[in-house]
C-alpha cells in the first residue's frame, strides 16, 4: 500500500464536516505532490502505532474517538527559574514544549504526531484513526493548525471542532518561542487552495467566500426557465479543483464493481462510445429556504439560504446505466424480489446467485474528496435518466458546476449530483463519506442538537416545495411585467429580494388610495364604490418543484394570510412551437420546476387611507394604519400525487434545517402614504401620473423584517455584497 492509498482509506465518521474540510485539503495536496513524484513510497502494511492499532485498517465507523493521551513530561522542555517566573499559564503542572522539539520529533513521520493551536500543544496520535479524512492530518503535524483554519473558516464557526481538539491538549508552547506581544508563535504561510477558484457573477448573493456558497438573487430565480450559468446557485464544500484543458483522453473515470473488478473510461471514450442524452432537470440544495425554518421554528445549523438555492438547466451526457452495463455489472432481475418458491422440477433462474439491485448503492467520489451515493435501482431505472454529464445549457460544464464531468441525478437532492466526478463504486453500502453518513439527513422536531445520525435515512428524492420570488404592488407594476426585457431590467428595483436581506422594497406604486362618498346612493353602494376605488393591483411570481419526477398539479395563492385562496397560472415552459420537437424539456419524467404567476388586487382591509376626518393624521395614527394595513402573502404547491406542503415549519423542524418546505410567506406593508416621494424625487399627486406636484400621497410598499436571514452576520454580509458596485444601498433605490 502506498502512502497516498493509506491516507485515502475511509475512517470513522465520529466528527463534523469542519475537520473533514481540512483533512480533504491536506489529502489532495499530498495527492498532487505524490503524482508529481517519480518515487513511490511503500509502507509496511503491518506497521502499527504505539497502541498496536493498524492505521491502514478502517476502524469501526460507529466507534467513539479513543481517549486522549496523557502528557509526557519526560520529553518536555522544562522552563528555567527565570522563565518559570514569567510563565504563569494555568495549570502550571502542564509541560512546556519547544517548537524545535515539536517540529523535529513530532512531525508526520513520527509515531506520536503533534500539532499546535494558539499557545497550546496537542498530541493527535490516537485521534488520527478517528479522523474523518484518515491519517492525512499527519501532514499538519509538527506545526500550527491556524493557517489552515484561516483559509477554511468553517472551523471557526463550528464549536465542536475546538471541543474535540481540546481533548488532546498535552501542554503549552515554551514561553521563549512566543511573541512577547501576541503571546502566540509566528504563523507559517500555507498555500491557499481557493486562490485558483473561478471568478463569480457579482449578482450572486454570497453566504461564504471560502468555500464559495452563493444563491441566485430572487429577482433572477425562475426569471428564465433555464438558469443562466452565471447566476446558477453555487454550493461547494471545498475549493474548485483545477483541471487543465488537456486532451480528453487524459481524464479518466474509474468504475469499480462489487466483485472488485475495475474499469477506466477516458472522457473521450465516454463521448465517443456511448449514446449522448439530454435531460432538463432542476437541482435544489436540501437547505433551500433554511432561513425560513430558522425564523419561524428555531435556530438551525447550516448556511441560511433564502429561496435561491435552486436552479434549472439542460444537461448533456451519457446514461450511467449504459456505462455500468458496459463495465460488466450483473444484478438479479427485479422480478426475483417477488418470485415465489418454485417446484423442485422447475429450472433455477440463471441469475439466482446474482445480487439484487435493491441491496446495492452507487458511490460517487469527486476530485476534491467529496462523496455521496444513490440506490443502484435509481441508476438502473430506464426512466430514471441519471447522467454522467459533461454539458450544461448547450456548452461545456463550467468549473463551478463540475467541469469536466459530473453526475446528474434528476429528482434527487442536489448533494447526490456529485461534481468533478472521477470514481464510481457499486457497493453493498452507502458512501462512507461524511456527507452521506452524517449530513443531508432530517430529524424529528424533538431530536435536538445531537440526533442519531445512524438511524436517519439519507435524503434522496425531494419533497414538494414552492416560493415567491417577485412581488409588484401598484397600478403601474403589472404593466411593467409586460414590457420588454430591457425595460423590465430598469424596473428591477420593484422586486423584493427574498434571498437573504431584510427591509427591501416590494412595490412601485406611486398612487395613494382615496375614498370618496357619492351622494344619492345607499350606504352599501357607497361602501362598494369605495372598495372599488381603493383596489390596488398586485402581481406575484415564483416557482414550484417536487422531486421523484412528480409534476406540479396546482399552485395556491393567498393575499390575506390564508383566509382566502386562489390559484396561480402555471407557465407552460415545456411546450414547443416546432412540430418536429414536441417538447423543449428532455426526460422521461418531470424533472424541472414549474414557474407560476398571479395577478389580482389587494383585499380592501389592506388598503391604507390617507386622511382622517380632520384631513390629517398624527404619528400614532400613521403607525397604527401601517400596522393594520400589512398583509401576508402565501404560496403552496400540490404535486400530481397530491402531496402538499406543510402549513408551518414547527412540525418539520430539525436542527440541520433541511427540507424547509412549509408554506412560503411574505409579509408586505405600506411604508409611507403621506409625503412619500415618488419615483421622480418629488411627491406623488394622488392620481398615479407621478408628476410630483407636492401633494405627498404616494405609497411605497416594503417587506417586513421576516424576509431577513436567520443571523445578523449573514444579513450584513448579504447587504455588503449587494451594495458593491451600486450607487447607494439597495434600500436607497427609488420605488
Amino acid at each position: 500500500m502506498t502512502l497516498l492509498e493509506a491516507r485515502a482509506a475511509p475512517t470513522s465518521l465520529a466528527v463534523g464536516a469542519g475537520v473533514t474540510v481540512l483533512a480533504s485539503y491536506l489529502y489532495n495536496r499530498d495527492r498532487e505532490r505524490y503524482s508529481k513524484s517519480k518515487t513511490k513510497i511503500k509502507l509496511d502494511s503491518n506497521r502499527t502505532d504505539g497502541d498496536g492499532r493498524d492505521r491502514a485498517k478502517d476502524p469501526d465507523p460507529d466507534k467513539e474517538p479513543p481517549p486522549p493521551p496523557s502528557p509526557e513530561p519526560e520529553t518536555s522542555q522544562q522552563p528555567d527559574d527565570t522563565t518559570a517566573k514569567e510563565d504563569t499559564r494555568e495549570p502550571l503542572s502542564l509541560p512546556r514544549y519547544c517548537l524545535s522539539e515539536i517540529r523535529t520529533h513530532h512531525s508526520s513521520t513520527s509515531s506520536s504526531p503533534w500539532v499546535t493551536y494558539g499557545d497550546k500543544v496537542y498530541d493527535i496520535t490516537t485521534w488520527v484513526g478517528a479522523h474523518p479524512g484518515g491519517d492525512v492530518i499527519l501532514r499538519a503535524a509538527g506545526g500550527p493548525i491556524e493557517p489552515y483554519w484561516d483559509i477554511f473558516t468553517i472551523h471557526k464557526t463550528s464549536p465542536y471542532v475546538r471541543d474535540i481538539l481540546e481533548q488532546y491538549c498535552i501542554g503549552y508552547i515554551h514561553v521563549d518561542d512566543l511573541d512577547p506581544v501576541t503571546k502566540r508563535p509566528k504563523m507559517e504561510e500555507v498555500e491557499d487552495p481557493f486562490e485558483k477558484d473561478p471568478e463569480r457573477d457579482e449578482r450572486l448573493i454570497t453566504h461564504t467566500a471560502k468555500p464559495r456558497n452563493a444563491e441566485t438573487p430572487s429577482d433572477l430565480v425562475a426569471a428564465e426557465f433555464k438558469t443562466d450559468e452565471g447566476v446558477f446557485y453555487v454550493r461547494h464544500h471545498m475549493w474548485v479543483p483545477v483541471v487543465d484543458d488537456a486532451p480528453e483522453e487524459k481524464y479518466v473515470l474509474s468504475v469499480e464493481l462489487p466483485d472488485g473488478e475495475t474499469r477506466g473510461y477516458t472522457l473521450k471514450e465516454l463521448k465517443e462510445r456511448f449514446r449522448k442524452h439530454k435531460v432538463t432537470a432542476t437541482l435544489q440544495c436540501s437547505g433551500n429556504r433554511r432561513n425560513d425554518m430558522t425564523r419561524h421554528a428555531g435556530k438551525t445549523n447550516g448556511l441560511q439560504w433564502g429561496v435561491g438555492a435552486i436552479s434549472n438547466a439542460e444537461w448533456e451526457g451519457v446514461l450511467l446505466r449504459d456505462v455500468l452495463k458496459d463495465a460488466g455489472l450483473k444484478v438479479a432481475h427485479p422480478s426475483t424480489a417477488t418470485a415465489v418458491v418454485q417446484p423442485p422440477s422447475a429450472p433455477s433462474p440463471s441469475d439466482e446467485e446474482l445480487p439484487s439491485q435493491k441491496d446495492l448503492h452507487v458511490q460517487f467520489s469527486a476530485l476534491e474528496a467529496y462523496g455521496a451515493s444513490i440506490p443502484l435501482s435509481k441508476a438502473l431505472d430506464p426512466t430514471g435518466d441519471v447522467l454522467l454529464a459533461f454539458g450544461m445549457n448547450g456548452r461545456a460544464l463550467p468549473r463551478d458546476h463540475g467541469f469536466p464531468l459530473r453526475a446528474i441525478v434528476p429528482g434527487h437532492v442536489a448533494a447526490r449530483s456529485v461534481k468533478w466526478l472521477n470514481k464510481i463504486v457499486v457497493s453493498d453500502e452507502e458512501s462512507p463519506s461524511q456527507w452521506q453518513r452524517r449530513d443531508y439527513k432530517s430529524f424529528g422536531p424533538n431530536e435536538g442538537a445531537n440526533p442519531d445520525w445512524g438511524r436517519a435515512r439519507s435524503i434522496q428524492e425531494m419533497p414538494v416545495t414552492s416560493a415567491i420570488t417577485g412581488v409588484w404592488v401598484g397600478e403601474d407594476c403589472p404593466k411593467k411585467q409586460n414590457k420588454n426585457k430591457q425595460e423590465v431590467a430598469k424596473a428591477k428595483q420593484t422586486v423584493v429580494d427574498l434571498a437573504g436581506v431584510d427591509g427591501l422594497k416590494v412595490g412601485c406604486s406611486k398612487t395613494a388610495a382615496t375614498t370618496t362618498t357619492t351622494t344619492g346612493t345607499t350606504a352599501e353602494q357607497q361602501k362598494k364604490q369605495g372598495e372599488q376605488q381603493q383596489q390596488i393591483p398586485i402581481t406575484m411570481q415564483g416557482y414550484a418543484y417536487s422531486g421523484g419526477g412528480r409534476a406540479i398539479a396546482r399552485v395556491d395563492v393567498s393575499l390575506d394570510n390564508g383566509r382566502t385562496w386562489d390559484q396561480a397560472e402555471l407557465i407552460d415552459d415545456c411546450s414547443s412551437s416546432n412540430p418536429a420537437t414536441p417538447s423543449s424539456c428532455y426526460g422521461n419524467k418531470t424533472w424541472t420546476w414549474e414557474r407560476w404567476k398571479y395577478t389580482s388586487h389587494l383585499p380592501a382591509p389592506v388598503i391604507p387611507t390617507t386622511t382622517n376626518s380632520k384631513g390629517s393624521k398624527d404619528d400614532d395614527e400613521k403607525k397604527q394604519d401601517k400596522k393594520n394595513c400589512c398583509t401576508t402573502l402565501i404560496v403552496k404547491a400540490i404535486d400530481e400525487a397530491y402531496n402538499t406542503q406543510p402549513e408551518s415549519h414547527a412540525g418539520i423542524y430539525n436542527v440541520r434545517g433541511n427540507l424547509a418546505t412549509a408554506w412560503h410567506r411574505v409579509r408586505i406593508c405600506p411604508e409611507c402614504f403621506v409625503a412619500c416621494p415618488d419615483a421622480n424625487g418629488g411627491t406623488g399627486n394622488g392620481n398615479g401620473n407621478g408628476n410630483g406636484n407636492g401633494n405627498g400621497k404616494g405609497i411605497k410598499w416594503v417587506t417586513g423584517k421576516v424576509i431577513g436571514c436567520g443571523f445578523e452576520k449573514e444579513v450584513e454580509e448579504a447587504r455588503e455584497g449587494k451594495a458593491k458596485g451600486k450607487e447607494g444601498t439597495v434600500a436607497e433605490r427609488p420605488s
